[in-house]
């Protein structure tokens, strides 16, 4: 019996192309689905939370998830990139360092339990986590097969040093912005936010869409162009970056 988006959970945006909200910390988790290929884009908080996300993937286009792709390095996003094993994992430049050294899997774990996860959910996932092994440093099309081709863009740094964004070609035109753009609260500046630089990654996300897109943000409901726009100039109001 085929499964719906609906029934999952999941939010159906463009012809094989959907999201899903995860609970607690309302992180975005993406799907993108070719003739050929599956893309995951976000790995969820945990390695528990990484297999639901592969497993519902699987149930909603019939075959194996080959490719994820990693918006930016923090726990809520990356910890359950373990649930993945066979796929092609994706993520900006740099993201690997911070995924590979100690010192800064130790802080991930931190983070997570300071934010409410587990201790030794948050050790085994910090234990646990996959680096990306292929590193965008400009643009990269993947090819999923069936005409559906992947834009990956380093379009940071921002939120992180190292952001990555999803452009969906289509009708509507779909972007997985990570956690450059939130919806559901203020945006996140944590010690490893690039401020000064933050308003021109909006920018940067703007052009990659266009007018006519559909935002996805990190956390929280889609979004237009315009909302995108409006958050790009508070976020320069805030941190007293001219235009």
């Amino acid at each position: 019996m085929t499964v719906t988006w609906e029934e999952l959970g999941w939010e159906r945006v463009a012809a094989g192309v959907g999201r899903c909200r995860l609970p607690v910390w309302d992180c975005t988790a993406g799907l993108v689905s070719g003739e050929d290929a599956v893309l995951v884009i976000d790995a969820g908080s945990s390695p528990a939370e990484g297999a639901r996300l592969h497993e519902q993937a699987r149930s909603l286009t019939g075959r194996r998830v080959t490719h994820l792709a990693l918006t930016h390095p923090h726990f809520d996003h990356v910890f359950g990139a373990a649930a993945f094993p066979d796929a092609e994992v994706f993520g900006a430049v740099g993201a690997d360092a911070v995924l590979t050294r100690m010192r800064d899997r130790d802080e991930l774990c931190a983070d997570a339990v300071r934010n409410g996860l587990a201790a030794s959910t948050a050790r085994e996932a910090a234990d646990r986590l996959v680096p990306p092994r292929h590193l965008v440093s400009g643009e990269w099309t993947l090819d999923l097969g069936g005409g559906r081709q992947v834009l990956l863009a380093n379009v940071g740094p921002g939120h992180t040093a190292h952001d990555l964004a999803v452009l969906v070609p289509g009708d509507p035109e779909v972007v997985f912005c990570g956690d450059l753009v939130e919806e559901s609260g203020e945006p996140q500046a944590g010690p490893d936010a690039v401020p000064s630089q933050w308003p021109a990654a909006l920018d940067r996300l703007l052009a990659l869409g266009g007018e006519d897109a559909l935002y996805v943000p990190g956390h929280g409901a889609v979004v237009d162009a315009a909302f995108v726009r409006a958050q790009r100039d508070a976020l320069a109001a805030r941190f007293g970056v001219s235009r």
